[in-house]
């Protein structure tokens, strides 16, 4: 990939001329000093310099891996691992999801809550999180992060005993805290990464966690259909279809834990070293992003606060089907939790397959194309449920067209379309420190959850479903035009 992605004379560079290679060093996040001596263990931040040339270290060229642009593999993967655990949270109690809320007395409404108490408990950890993933590190941050991720799935497992909504909603909130660190792991993989090939490995990130929610209903399916009716127990612990999920999350957070205390290295930035003058292309870049705009924000922050409403736009709309998905199912297909659990796997599936596409489609579309696409595909799968009726009203509603709009959503639109705006997202924040900003884009995502799945449940309990898809729709539509007015700006502070 390095050397198709290079010119003859940068080839040559990465080949065999490693002296030549600048690096970049950036910043302590321990005890917020600088260190004048590099540490063992202490990394750089990977990037481009002006003329387009991939800075590394002598160390990260010798193996295939970071020959690729990836400063550390080891990390890389162990990152993975914690996301996926993070968001098999949302996928693995997404069928049962449904199904407790109804056996607690509640309605869609509370459907509603209980799925945004997930993205709250997200929304007010991830600045935090983020920032002091800056401070502290990496590894203590994760480990953190993991164990209040461990105790919210026990405490999850209990609320079918304790048959309160509210305590639903509060282990729904610790989950979210626990999970809280997409802004952490992002702004990890964009600093050992080149600037050139960020959406790629991002691309890859997301994949894991797309997967995460979206693949791994089918595990919350197969407890439900294993335990239906059933109940075991071993000491204290019960098991039954509500409680089973949970546990089993709490063994994957058991690993997860082990995997970041022994094999995640604790990584130390150093003190910049002096910066050469900036290029004509550099100083371009930085005069178009201070100008202000007609808003009284300059470019570059009215370009992050851009990218963070369309993360805001993309999350909502799944986040709105990841409430409604099931009940929906139900009500328009007479389908059964256990079999739309496992149509929106086999989609997710698809969808991990065109995140890892990325790599290849960003050869010959740009972000911006992606986003766009992306995002037309999404609005497509959902404008096309919005004029179905319900069984209830005699309607006999084919399970192909579910099995398309779902496929157009969660196996096409939605997977490409958000992860070019996360790629987007971090090359416009470019070298600046990456957690704290990762942090609030991963808010803006986490408020998403929580209006769109409560909108979501108020729409469809006082008027009809089919209006939500209606609304989604709209502030897709919305979304693509922002998208293409802004697309040259966009573009230039990108690269």
């Amino acid at each position: 990939m390095l050397n198709d992605e290079l010119g003859p004379h940068e080839d040559a560079r990465a080949r065999g001329h490693l002296n030549d290679i600048d690096c970049q060093p950036s910043f302590p996040p321990v005890d917020s000093t600088y260190r004048k001596n590099i540490e063992d263990g202490a990394y750089y931040e990977m990037g481009d310099d002006d003329n387009n040339n991939i800075q590394r270290t002598h160390s990260i060229a010798e193996s295939v891996m970071t020959q690729e642009g990836l400063a550390d593999p080891t990390g890389f993967w162990i990152i993975c691992a914690v996301v996926l655990i993070g968001d098999m949270n949302r996928g693995v109690l997404f069928p049962i999801m449904w199904p407790l809320v109804e056996e607690l007395g509640g309605d869609s409404v509370w459907l509603g809550y209980s799925v945004g108490a997930f993205s709250f408990g997200r929304i007010i950890a991830s600045p935090s999180l983020g920032k002091w993933s800056i401070e502290k590190g990496y590894s203590t941050t994760l480990v953190t992060s993991t164990s209040i991720m461990l105790v919210g799935c026990i405490l999850f497992a209990q609320v079918y005993r304790v048959g309160s909504l509210f305590f639903l909603i509060f282990s729904q909130i610790i989950l979210g805290i626990g999970s809280a660190t997409l802004g952490v792991t992002r702004a990890y993989v964009a600093e050992i990464t080149a600037t050139r090939q960020r959406t790629t490995y991002i691309a890859a990130l997301t994949a894991v966690q797309y997967g995460g929610f979206t693949v791994t209903p089918i595990f919350g399916a197969l407890f439900s259909y294993l335990l239906d009716n059933k109940r075991y127990e071993a000491g204290f612990l019960v098991f039954d279809e509500y409680s089973a999920a949970a546990y089993f999350m709490a063994f994957l957070c058991s690993i997860a834990l082990c995997l970041l205390i022994t094999g995640f290295k604790a990584r130390y930035r150093t003190k910049p070293a002096p910066k050469a003058k900036k290029s004509q292309r550099r100083m371009e870049q930085d005069d178009l992003a201070n100008r202000v705009t007609y808003c009284h924000l300059s470019v570059y922050n009215a370009a992050l606060l851009g990218c963070m409403l369309l993360n805001v736009s993309t999350k909502g709309s799944i986040g709105s089907f990841e409430t409604m998905g099931i009940s929906f199912a139900e009500s328009h297909f007479n389908l059964q939790p256990a079999v739309a659990g496992t149509i929106v796997s086999i989609c997710g599936m698809i969808g991990v397959c065109s995140l890892l596409s990325m790599g290849y489609l960003g050869r010959f579309l740009s972000d911006i194309q992606l986003i766009i696409g992306g995002i037309t595909i999404c609005a497509v799968g959902i404008i096309s449920f919005a004029a179905l009726n319900s069984v209830e009203n005699g309607a006999e509603n084919s399970i192909v067209h579910y099995v398309i709009g779902i496929f157009l959503i969660y196996g096409i639109g939605y997977p490409v379309g958000h992860t070019a705006v996360i790629g987007l997202f971090s090359k416009v924040v470019g070298r600046r420190p990456q957690g704290t900003l990762q942090g609030y884009f991963a808010s803006a995502g986490s408020l998403a959850r929580i209006l769109f799945p409560v909108m979501a449940g108020y729409i469809s309990q006082y008027d009809d479903i089919t209006t939500v898809f209606i609304v989604l729709f709209v502030i897709l539509v919305v979304s693509n035009i922002f998208v293409a007015m802004s697309a040259s700006t966009l573009t230039a502070l990108s690269q």
